[in-house]
């Protein structure tokens, strides 16, 4: 071939007078434009030979017919893609049903709280929906944490002013119910708790609880051990042992840590677990009297127990999640496993 630059127009102008469809025009880009390979390409390679004072006006010839080349290869696409859209709107069936849309799912977050909620429903609870902006009493001070609770500290929550805050917690759940429901009350709460904590793998300054409340004539512990049981089988798997070591909180005594077997080793030790066999859960115990009678129950009548839990930690645990924060990023690589 002819290394003018009129030679490779009227080349360039019958490849393109052969295209019929996008192949065949990729083809052709390919041919005239590759990078390595083009014949556009080959020809500027050809400066190195040439005389020092031909190679100005060859560049520029060079560079001219590479913009005469993508226009047309531009112009040629344009034409090709409205046919072929015309075309297709000449054949639309109307009679022909509708493609199917892809349909979002719950967040694997939401699921867990809903599957939460449906098994205290299930036991006969009334499920509260309270405020995430709550007022001071009902977060601390009705709980038996005076105004020198370390829990107080700003450091800690996210205040308002002197009276509100960004609860956190929902064991205010057990002041409402008991203000709002006379004994006997199964009541239960679920939704966003707001810490000042780091956000890493572990932690994050928004998550997620549930807490449960029962007061009754004649509550024990027995009756917490047994509803504790019920609700963690349902949760992980029937054959989960659970134990409870001794714990304080200022709102329960006494007061418990729960513990669960290990679901990855079935307590036989591992990584997760810490070669220990158990796994830490949640916070339970006996409703403290004081908290009893600051929620206007008569506490030499009635006796209850409370607990709460992180519903993110079981949702790590049960999916096998390293990293909380993988929850709140919205990465739908991430959240279609589920």
């Amino acid at each position: 071939m002819s290394g003018s630059t009129e030679e490779l127009r009227r080349d360039f102008e019958q490849d393109l007078a052969q295209i019929e469809n996008l192949d065949a025009w990729k083809r052709i880009r390919d041919r005239w434009l590759a990078r390595e390979s083009g014949i556009i390409t080959g020809q500027m390679k050809r400066l190195r030979e040439l005389p020092k004072e031909e190679r100005p006006a060859f560049g520029q010839s060079m560079n001219l017919l590479r913009e005469f080349v993508e226009d047309r290869l531009g112009t040629t696409r344009a034409v090709m893609e409205r046919e072929a859209l015309e075309k297709s709107r000449r054949h639309i069936d109307v009679t022909r049903p509708g493609f199917p849309y892809a349909l979002g799912t719950l967040h694997p977050i939401t699921r867990l709280r809903q599957e939460i909620e449906l098994i205290f429903v299930s036991l006969g609870f009334t499920v509260f929906d309270l405020p995430e902006v709550e007022q001071d009493y009902y977060n601390f001070e009705a709980l038996n944490m005076p105004k020198n609770h370390p829990a107080r500290d700003a450091q800690d929550t996210f205040y308002f002013d002197e009276n509100l805050l960004l609860r956190t917690h929902c064991s205010s759940v057990q002041v409402h119910a008991m203000q709002s429901m006379k004994p006997p009350i199964r009541a239960v709460s679920t939704g966003k708790v707001y810490r000042r904590d780091p956000f890493d793998a572990t932690h994050s300054p928004m998550f997620h609880q549930v807490d449960v409340l029962v007061v009754d004539e004649g509550i024990t512990m027995g009756d917490l051990k047994g509803m504790l049981e019920v609700f963690l089988k349902r949760v992980f798997h029937p054959d989960i042992r659970m134990r409870l070591r001794p714990g304080f909180f200022p709102f329960v005594e006494p007061g418990a840590e729960v513990d669960i077997s290990c679901i990855f080793c079935f307590g036989a030790g591992c990584r997760i677990c810490k070669e220990s066999g158990w796994i830490e859960i949640l916070g339970a115990g006996m409703v403290h009297p004081k908290v009893l009678r600051m929620s206007g129950v008569d506490d030499t009548r009635y006796s209850g127990f409370a607990w709460g839990m992180g519903i993110d930690r079981v949702a790590i645990l049960k999916h096998g999640v390293d990293d909380i924060r993988l929850f709140f990023e919205n990465d739908v690589r991430f959240l279609k496993q589920f």
